[in-house]
């Protein structure tokens, strides 16, 4: 059995600017006359739009899997690459690993407890306040699909939040000493891996639509109240330089 022990919790919280109409879709609960097809996920309490926290962790995870090489076999989640880095960080399915496992089974799937937890972020209070105050956080943009040889185009309007909004953001980072390593290993992932992903999500983008133009995003974090600076990926490795 190993043996682990929480060492600490990394705080990071702040502000995720949309620069470009941010999508993420919601379900249409009830049918409207010339109602929208396509609604952005709203906070059925308020209405508010907001982003789910999985929406944020499983973009972050899902690029940071393509830039380490670390693609789960068959591109299955619930079967991760032996010593993956970013399953460590992210998570891993519950499986027990017991005397019998195997030395690749205890390999993936013993290394203790999802390390990042990503909490849904809201608007910000200065955007709640001028969303009761009537100020439009969201806009229905019209896209059409046309026909390549009939030239006809068929509309589909889309919701998506809109430029210079911002929403709270809350990531918790659980460091654990693992058999004795005092949490060396999991420290190191916070940023090689942990910030890497923050780094890919700000370059590439969030929510759907992303090769039309939506999604481009802006963080400004925060690390215990100090600024968290987001790496250049330039920096990362000269090889996979996409910054």
């Amino acid at each position: 059995m190993s043996d682990y022990r929480l060492k600490r919790i990394i705080q990071v919280d702040g502000t995720l600017e949309v620069v470009t109409g941010l999508r993420i879709g919601g379900s249409q609960e009830t049918m409207e006359i010339s109602g929208l097809d396509n609604p952005i996920i709203r906070n059925p309490a308020n209405a508010e739009p907001f982003i789910p926290g999985s929406s944020l962790k499983g973009r972050m995870r899902s690029l940071a899997e393509w830039y380490f090489g670390e693609l789960p076999d068959q591109g299955d989640v619930t079967r991760p690459r032996s010593g993956s880095k970013t399953g460590r960080v992210f998570g891993m399915p519950a499986r027990a690993v017991g005397a019998h496992s195997s030395d690749v089974e205890r390999r993936t799937f013993g290394r203790g407890p999802t390390r990042l937890i990503v909490r849904d972020a809201h608007l910000t209070e200065e955007w709640r306040e001028k969303m009761k105050l009537g100020r439009p956080v969201t806009e229905v943009k019209s896209e059409n699909s046309i026909n390549r040889l009939t030239a006809m185009a068929i509309p589909r309007p889309m919701e998506r939040v809109l430029p210079g909004v911002q929403f709270s953001v809350e990531m918790l980072y659980r460091v654990f000493d693992v058999e004795g390593d005092e949490g060396a290993e999991d420290e190191r992932n916070f940023d090689e891996v942990f910030l890497v992903a923050l780094a890919l999500v700000q370059a590439d983008a969030l929510g759907g639509g992303s090769s039309r133009g939506n999604g481009k995003i802006r963080f400004a974090l925060r690390r215990f109240g100090e600024p968290l600076e987001i790496p250049t990926l330039g920096s990362v490795g000269a090889a996979r330089d996409i910054a």
